[in-house]
């Protein structure tokens, strides 16, 4: 689009580049559409973190899940962010939805910390006793009985999580600042009829914060909290138009938000951003994975037909809270257009990758296109839109 006027963007946009499959496609969704606006920052690799809450945007390529054989062959390290992650969908009316029902989006708000994320687990061998021990700065241990091994178990397997009350306060606050935002319903979703206290922890932290700082401000939009035995909000979920937002903890939200990615279409249409309890910093990526089948298929030479369209708008939603900090709405105006064409393409033109073409019923090879002709179909809709302003 070099044809076209720059866009000037203020202050700089933090980049993390990602791997496999979506690597490849992150690069060329910047050759094909970034070169309309001004390069932003050089990529930033060191201190990723640091770069973000300094210039407050940051936009990130999906990145690989770290299990041990993944670590290995690609010298993973851990990742140190927290924050919540809130998950929205795509909503392509053309899409045919698994679950018919859902008129409305649902956001998943996933809290970014702790949990089963930075767990201690152990393999048990043999008999013994295991314990849970915490040692009080300058305190005696205090000790809580887990379980005895006997002979007859054949040893097992054990585990330790924890969480904050700092950062459950944030995920809370994070929360109520999203749903006011939006003039949506909050529900926060744990079990902790069996976690009493665990789970109980979160439960008490949300509805103290609630009705100190927010119950009133919600009242007066007509919205509400709630919270919900996860039981009990799947459930409801399921059979619900949606139109609400979810918290929920670490794990639950990871899981529940692919569930509503799918059943509003596809894995592919999901967006996922990252959000400080202040507001102040924001991180955009996509929700999905690298896509590793078919960054297979891209080592040998062979086509791939990858869905694009949550790496795009991983950049769009950097740029439009860019512009929104920044005060500058041509950059805001940019971005929204080029979401519109993506959905456009797929929904006016009928133009779409496989899993979209397979979520429609069709199977035949001329039913979709590769990525990059998707990718410039979307680059012809946006010159044409350009064009039509200009």
């Amino acid at each position: 689009m070099s044809d076209f006027k720059k866009i000037k963007v203020k202050n700089p946009v933090v980049e993390l580049d990602g791997d496999e499959m979506t690597r490849i496609i992150w690069q060329d969704i910047k050759d094909k559409g970034l070169p309309y606006r001004d390069e932003t920052n050089d990529q930033v690799t060191i201190d990723a973190a640091e770069a973000i809450k300094k210039y407050s945007v940051g936009v990130k390529c999906a990145t690989i899940t770290p299990d041990e054989a993944r670590v290995k062959e690609f010298n993973l390290k851990q990742n140190d962010s927290g924050g919540t992650v809130f998950r929205e969908p795509i909503v392509i009316p053309r899409i045919p939805r698994l679950v018919p029902g859902w008129k409305q989006p649902i956001i998943i708000g996933r809290h970014a910390f702790g949990d089963q994320y930075r767990a201690k687990d152990m393999v048990i061998k043999g008999e013994g006793t295991l314990e849970m021990v915490f040692t009080p700065k300058g305190g005696e241990p205090e000790r809580i009985k887990v379980f005895d091994f006997l002979p007859k178990h054949k040893g097992g397997v054990a585990q330790t999580q924890y969480n904050t009350d700092e950062s459950i306060a944030g995920f809370a606050h994070a929360s109520f600042k999203l749903a006011l935002d939006k003039k949506l319903p909050l529900y926060m979703s744990t079990k902790n009829t069996i976690l009493k206290k665990y789970d109980g922890r979160f439960k008490d932290i949300f509805q103290d914060i609630y009705e100190g700082q927010y119950r009133e401000d919600f009242e007066q939009h007509k919205i509400w909290y709630e919270h919900r035995l996860i039981d009990d909000m799947v459930a409801q979920m399921i059979k619900s138009e949606g139109g609400y937002i979810i918290a929920m903890k670490n794990y639950d939200g990871d899981v529940q938000s692919d569930i509503v990615a799918q059943g509003f279409g596809s894995l592919g249409l999901m967006t996922s951003v990252l959000i400080t309890p202040d507001g102040k910093t924001f991180e955009a990526e996509a929700a999905h994975g690298t896509v590793t089948r078919h960054f297979r298929e891209h080592q040998k030479g062979n086509p791939t037909s990858t869905n694009p369209i949550a790496s795009i708008f991983a950049w769009t939603r950097g740029l439009v809270k860019r512009g929104e900090l920044d005060g500058t709405p041509e950059v805001v105006a940019f971005a929204e257009s080029l979401e519109k064409a993506c959905v456009d393409v797929v929904n006016e033109q009928g133009i779409m990758t496989k899993d979209l073409a397979l979520a429609c019923g069709k199977k035949g090879k001329d039913d979709y296109v590769t990525t990059r002709e998707y990718m410039d179909a979307v680059e012809r809709r946006m010159k044409t839109v350009l064009r039509e302003k200009l």
